[in-house]
Formats: structure tokens, sequence, C-alpha cells
């Protein structure tokens, strides 16, 4: 059975479908069907719910706040407990809050919560990795960035036979080494810091960030204490941008989507290119 109950909206690029619903101080989910992950859980689409691993970015309540929901929809109807990855100094209040919902509801919250510092590696399968990267924000927060993995075969061993190859395999010889590409990157909330001291984020083909203020009146020394990003913010970086797909997001409620298409498009004329899009 499907319910429609959150607005969710869809794109796709490069193979992969990112799909969710974003605004400041409201609520804030997405998922990257192809790569079965979620990040943030500020609002539980009822779709969403059969994707099994999530990142929670930070915790405060329009990206953590459905928590619960997720993992009781998922014992409800009988789905394997969810593997869910947040900041760590988040882990055991998060893990209260689910206890006391379980008191209130009288159902069992069954999850394994998984705590992240800044640099750890979470291997997704045998294809990809999750990178966690401590942020800029008023909380302990985390952007994340997902690498396919790829094995390609060593130099020295390019001009050998197949039978070769085989036979050095089975030997135990490393005959491949890996590289990593960066595929899709989420920042979560942050102030312009944490994108310049992560570098990584301007290479990934995906980016999902934050543009959360637009209007020129808003002063940026506030809105970067606050730990957000204004329009300006992108401008002044536009250089630094070499992903093939960049969505603003968590757009403030201060605007409405019209104003916020306008301010954004009289600062950045060419839209970074055609890259940027806002996600409203």
């Amino acid at each position: 059975m499907m319910v429609d109950n959150i607005p969710i909206l869809s794109h796709v690029h490069d193979g992969l479908t990112i799909e969710g619903y974003s605004r400041a101080a409201v609520q804030t989910c997405w998922r990257v069907n192809e790569l079965k992950l979620l990040f943030d859980v500020g609002v539980q689409p009822w779709d969403f719910m059969g994707t099994p691993t999530m990142f929670i970015s930070h915790a405060h309540l329009d990206h953590i706040a459905a928590l619960p929901a997720y993992v009781s929809r998922r014992r409800m109807m009988k789905m394997d407990p969810p593997v869910i990855y947040l900041p760590d100094s988040a882990v055991d209040m998060a893990w209260k809050m689910l206890q006391t919902f379980r008191s209130l509801d009288r159902g069992a919250m069954p999850c394994e919560l998984v705590g992240l510092l800044d640099g750890d590696e979470t291997k997704i399968g045998r294809e990809y990795v999750v990178k966690s990267m401590n942020v800029h924000h008023t909380i302990d927060a985390l952007g994340f960035i997902v690498y396919q993995r790829r094995h390609k075969l060593k130099p020295e061993y390019l001009d050998l036979p197949g039978e070769k190859i085989r036979d050095l395999k089975m030997a135990g010889t490393e005959i491949t080494t890996e590289q990593r590409v960066p595929v899709f990157a989420y920042t979560g909330d942050t102030s312009p810091k944490g994108l310049d001291n992560n570098p990584e984020f301007y290479e990934s083909k995906i980016l999902i960030s934050e543009l959360t203020f637009a209007a020129p009146e808003h002063r940026r020394s506030k809105i970067h204490k606050h730990g957000h990003m204004h329009v300006d913010d992108y401008r002044e970086r536009a250089d630094n941008f070499k992903n093939e797909l960049i969505i603003g997001s968590h757009a403030s409620t201060r605007y409405t989507d019209v104003q916020i298409r306008r301010f954004v498009k009289k600062a950045l004329p060419g839209m970074l290119d055609d890259r940027l899009k806002l996600w409203i």
C-alpha cells in the first residue's frame, strides 16, 4: 500500500534518483534510491520506509523528529531493523528518545544506532563507501560523501593474457588498485566553512547543500554564526564547484518560492552554468 503524505520532489541525474523535501525549520529528508540510502528524517514519507540504511546529519528536530516513526513503521511492516548512522554525540539521546516512544507507544523500536566521527568510513555493500566529515553548524553536524569503489588492473598486468592474470589472482597476488569516485555528497546544514574545510564536496558528481538565505538585506555574518549559507556564498565560490549537479536546498520559510527564485537568479544569473537546481 502506498500513502502519499509528504510533498516529495524528484530529480534524476547520471542514473541516480534524488528524492526528498527540505525546508528550514520544517522538515528535511532525502533518498537516493539506487544507493539504497536515506539522509535525514525530519519527516518520514511512507514510501521511504523500505530503505534500510540512514545517515543523519545532525539532531535538530527538522532533521531527526520522525526517527521513531521510521523505526516503528519498519517493525510494523515486519521489515528488518534499520541501521542508522548519526553524529556520535547524538547517539545516547537519540536512543533515549526511541525508548521514550517505546514506553508511550507500547511498541518495540528495533534498530541499530551507529555513532560517527569526522573521517569515519562506512562500507555500503561491495561497491560503495560513505565518508563522514565535520561541517560547521550550531551543534555537532556531519556531511557525507558516497564514493563508488572501482577496481582497475595494475599497469604492470595490462598486457598479460587472461589466463596469466587468473593464475596470479588465484595465487593471491593483488592485481588491481582501488579508485574512488565521489558520486553523491550531502552537507546537511552548514556555514561555508563546511564546504571550504572539506574540498571533496566540490568534486562530487552530485552535491546537495544548503542555501537557506538569499535576500540581499540578510547579513551574512549572522547567517554564518547560526551555521547557514547565503546565495552570495555560492557566488563567491562559483569557481570551486566542479560538480555536475548542485542542489540548493533548505530554503528559509521567510521566503516564498517565487522570492527565493528571484533572489538566487539575480545573484547567479547563469545558475552556475545551469548546474544549480533549487529544491523548491
